[in-house]
């Protein structure tokens, strides 16, 4: 009886590595995640010409970085953002002004990079192609008066970017994404709120614009159905650059309190093995989960609430058997009472994607959670 329920184990788990994180084909896209420094760090740490040695960006610790900066005059800031502007705009903990100019300046000439790439007649013409993509989408990113945290070109791209004014508001919000989330996809015009940018605008909206939201494509996720989206490794690289940006946030803006964190799908395993603690969010709200990667609220920080948003019957997270078994699948379903997550209602979302669109209940208490009510 014993070997025939370990095969059932077995089995249900089979079964929810061709369901996990989505309906389609399975595939083999296996991903290798962004972690360590930002490019050009190397040269940031042996410029001296302030007659300082700046903050290891592999060591230091987000205070450590702000109190760099704050020993620096304006004309240093910005002196050192022109000449490694790939590692100011990425540094946790630097002035979050400085960071939008630096990144700024990174974008532009990654854009001018990829334009030659565009016509160097060395490369294929699929590399042109590509080129060109990441050329637009730079220019993009460069439109207006976008506020741009973080951009980082390695790999399929990151990028986080800032909705409202993280200065001056009260309440700050993150959003992490799931699967399929990079450079090219985490703003777009079809099926808007199933990107962070998207999600970011709907929540900024809801709440009368009180709220400044944090559109965080800043680790490398899951490409389609495959061992990584079944698996805790890019959450677990993710987690480590998500604990990062909430410690910088903490000592680089001054809301009052810590943000409110939103983890969609596979980002809530990102979430669940961050395990943030009340320094660094006021709550962690989960929409779309196929689990935290934990057996319950419990094995969680006591003092950062958790919410789990209802699926709705279109979600089709809901077909994913909630397993862990051999490092395959994320653990119990953070929706079920059991669990012991605070219950969000969904009533007017439609899909995986949907728990953000206007007119949804869920949209309104996510709302009202991120204003501390």
């Amino acid at each position: 009886m014993r070997r025939f329920r370990t095969r059932r184990t077995i089995a249900a788990t089979a079964v929810a590595l061709a369901a996990v994180l989505g309906a389609g084909a399975w595939t083999a896209d296996t991903q290798t995640a962004v972690t360590g420094p930002p490019p050009g760090s190397t040269a940031w740490t042996a410029d001296t010409a302030l007659g300082l040695r700046p903050p290891d960006p592999a060591t230091a610790s987000p205070a450590e970085v702000a109190a760099f900066f704050a020993g620096l005059t304006p004309g240093a800031q910005e002196a050192l953002a022109a000449r490694h502007p790939l590692v100011v705009g990425n540094l946790d903990g630097a002035p979050v002004g400085l960071r939008y100019h630096a990144n700024a300046l990174a974008l532009a000439a990654e854009r001018t990079r990829e334009l030659a790439r565009a016509t160097d007649p060395a490369l294929t013409p699929q590399d042109h192609e590509a080129a060109r993509a990441r050329a637009e989408r730079y220019r993009t990113l460069l439109d207006g008066d976008r506020r741009i945290l973080a951009f980082d070109p390695r790999g399929r791209g990151q990028v986080a970017e800032v909705f409202g004014d993280l200065a001056t508001a009260r309440h700050t919000a993150v959003i992490v994404p799931g699967s399929d989330i990079d450079l090219q996809s985490f703003d777009r015009a079809t099926d808007p709120y199933g990107t962070p940018a998207g999600m970011a605008r709907a929540l900024r909206q809801a709440t009368d614009g009180r709220t400044a939201v944090i559109a965080w494509a800043g680790y490398t996720t899951p490409v389609g159905l495959g061992l990584d989206a079944a698996t805790e490794d890019l959450a677990r690289a993710g987690a480590t650059r998500l604990t990062r940006l909430l410690d910088g946030l903490s000592v680089s803006t001054a809301p009052q309190a810590p943000a409110t964190v939103f983890c969609h799908s596979y980002g809530s395993v990102v979430c669940g093995l961050a395990h943030p603690n009340p320094a660094q969010a006021s709550g962690v709200v989960v929409l779309g989960s196929p689990g935290l990667g934990v057996d319950s609220a419990a094995d969680l920080d006591p003092g950062v609430p958790l919410w789990a948003t209802a699926r709705n019957d279109s979600d089709w997270i809901g077909d994913v058997p909630n397993v862990r078994l051999l490092g395959l699948g994320h653990g119990a379903d953070p929706t079920d009472p059991g669990f012991g997550a605070r219950p969000v209602p969904a009533t007017g979302s439609h899909g995986h994607t949907g728990y953000f669109a206007p007119g949804t209940t869920s949209l309104a208490a996510y709302a009202a959670i991120a204003l501390g009510r």
